[in-house]
């Protein structure tokens, strides 16, 4: 009740915005800029924090929406003037590692697999399998482009080019992001921007992330042991918990376990 009673100095309020999942727009992902905008507002506007904490457990995902969110983050932190922490759990990789950027320090635990800055674009090949059905594949387009990389069809030299030079394009912002976010602490290790990830102490060396340590001893540290914390988190609505959409979760479950599963988790 001291908080309530006037001239009284209330503990100091850390905002935790947690951030666990693939990250994609609908249910492609656990995490987009639609879903988290509320609370990410919220975390930075509602009862003055001291910080925002930033709990991030992500293979990664869209680039587009990391980007998202992560701009999101910074705007508020700029506008707000309020530092912004990030706290690593089992894994920040590609755009996971994009969101954990977006803070100002970066810690993580010993065994944290951090990093994979890269991009990749996954597919496959039916058109094998519906010729010894007896299957024909009919598209018919305006436009030469629009039928490009149709799993359907044989793949095209011409559109495997076209798609690298996404990819690259793409990879190229990352990297920009990342090296604007973490400047002179990166090191010049040449397979940094390779796609490579890395564990705990070697990720600090490499300087993509501050340092080994947890997030409740940390903040007691920084802000005192009376530090208080708010915490946000994405909630799915009522329908959706109890089977409303149960075939688009769970393709979205298994899109997610496979992510997690490329890193040993």
């Amino acid at each position: 009740m001291a908080r309530w009673i006037p001239f009284t100095k209330s503990p100091p309020t850390v905002a935790v915005l947690r951030l666990s999942g693939a990250i994609g727009a609908g249910n492609r992902g656990a995490l987009n800029d639609r879903a988290l905008a509320p609370l990410i507002e919220k975390a930075f506007r509602k009862g003055k924090p001291v910080a925002v904490v930033l709990e991030v457990n992500s293979p990664g995902g869209s680039p587009v929406q990391s980007s998202l969110i992560g701009a999101r983050i910074r705007r508020l932190a700029e506008e707000k003037d309020i530092p912004v922490l990030a706290f690593v759990e089992d894994v920040a990789a590609s755009g996971g590692y994009w969101l954990a950027a977006a803070a100002d320090e970066i810690y993580a635990d010993e065994s944290s697999v951090v990093g994979s800055i890269g991009v990749i674009s996954a597919s496959f090949g039916a058109h094998v399998f519906l010729s010894r059905q007896g299957i024909e594949r009919r598209v018919h387009t305006a436009g030469k482009s629009k039928s490009m990389l149709d799993p359907f069809r044989p793949e095209k030299p011409e559109d495997v080019v076209r798609l690298r030079s996404m990819l690259e394009q793409i990879h190229a912002n990352f990297i920009n992001h990342v090296k604007a976010r973490r400047g002179p602490k990166l090191s010049n290790e040449p397979e940094l921007f390779t796609g490579e990830v890395w564990i705990g102490r070697q990720a600090q060396e490499l300087g993509l992330i501050d340092g080994i340590g947890h997030m409740v001893p940390m903040l007691k540290e920084r802000f005192g042991d009376k530090v208080r914390l708010r915490r946000y988190d994405t909630r799915r609505p009522f329908w959706q918990r109890f089977g409303a959409s149960v075939a688009a979760d769970a393709i979205a479950a298994i899109e997610e376990r496979a992510e997690f599963a490329r890193f040993g988790l």
